[in-house]
């Protein structure tokens, strides 16, 4: 296993934003975050998904600070945050936030996550201390897609693996390959054009980016991570069943583009119909309240692509919430 990697040795990596940036020690890492809003207002937890860096949320920000004191991290392996090659786990994750919400934001939290941040905050709302979550926004997470060998549809290789694989194939761990040329090209012999088009409405490419460089968020990324989803070693230590069954706290789910390939089976999407209805079934059975919304033509990434109906659906629901408890 190679030694961890700091923000200091890739410092020629990274772009200026417009909230400031702090690092906290955890121990075996430093997490990089960003704050917005009144530390008096409740504490608000942004949780990005793979390969996105903690500035995703920026346009959220701004908007969630009127409401809430945010804090959006960077999960190791990925921005500023400490790289630990070979220990890329949702438990090893997981640990880190609870520590991050200890040390950091020192009080009960709302949890908002995104994809592989949305199985993050359904970690959170099952494994966190007591007292650490109020409740928990999981952002269309992968739950059980992201597993090799899932409970219910489709895993990892039937979903979004093969991208990551491809990554990880032409970039390499921490880079070392960094053949982005050599990516591009081999896209479409990896992968069917008309699964790479349908990818595309579920994370729209930027039209004003240069297809001959690497995107920000990827340069931030370690390519690792896509590797120890599809071998499945990121997940092998959390069964998606067993954790969803210990939810303790109100979630909402939201559930974006998806659709399940015909004549392949293959899901693009983040999860099926079918696999939401075992979530719901399984966090209902455990006790706290399950509200879903569903939203079949938006991108992965509400908080990035539509980030005022991103805060207006976590508000709503966090209003219905308030009501609850009232009564």
């Amino acid at each position: 296993m190679s030694a961890p990697l700091e923000a200091a040795d890739r410092s020629g990596t990274f772009v200026p934003h417009a909230h400031d940036e702090h690092l906290v020690d955890l121990g075996e890492i430093r997490m990089n975050y960003a704050t917005a809003g009144d530390p008096s207002s409740p504490a608000l937890l942004l949780v990005p998904g793979q390969s996105e860096s903690w500035w995703g949320y920026e346009a959220a920000m701004p908007l969630l600070a009127e409401h809430f004191h945010v804090h959006a991290v960077d999960l190791r392996g990925q921005g500023r945050s400490t790289w630990t090659p070979g220990r890329y786990t949702i438990d090893l994750f997981g640990g880190d936030l609870v520590r991050f919400i200890d040390l950091v934001i020192g009080r009960e939290t709302l949890v908002s996550g995104l994809s592989s941040g949305g199985v993050l905050a359904a970690w959170l709302s099952a494994y966190a201390k007591p007292g650490q979550v109020r409740a928990a926004v999981w952002e269309d997470p992968p739950l059980f897609a992201c597993e090799q060998s899932p409970a219910v549809g489709q895993g990892i290789h039937q979903a979004i693996g093969p991208v990551f694989a491809a990554w990880n194939r032409w970039l390499g761990d921490q880079w070392s390959i960094g053949d982005w040329a050599g990516l591009m090209a081999a896209l479409p012999r990896e992968i069917p054009m008309d699964l790479l088009s349908r990818f595309a409405t579920m994370i729209p490419p930027d039209p004003d980016a240069d297809p001959s460089v690497p995107p920000q968020n990827l340069r931030e990324y370690d390519p690792q991570w896509g590797r120890a989803f599809v071998t499945g070693t990121a997940t092998a230590s959390c069964d998606h069943a067993a954790m969803l069954s210990r939810v303790r706290v109100p979630v909402l789910f939201t559930h974006h583009v998806h659709v399940v390939d015909e004549q392949t089976g293959r899901l693009v999407g983040a999860s099926s119909d079918e696999q939401v209805a075992r979530v719901r079934e399984l966090v209902e059975g455990a006790g706290p309240s399950f509200a879903y919304r569903s939203f079949p033509d938006m991108p992965h990434s509400m908080h990035e692509h539509a980030p005022k109906q991103y805060v207006e659906t976590v508000l709503d629901w966090i209003t219905t919430l308030d009501r609850e408890e009232s009564r």
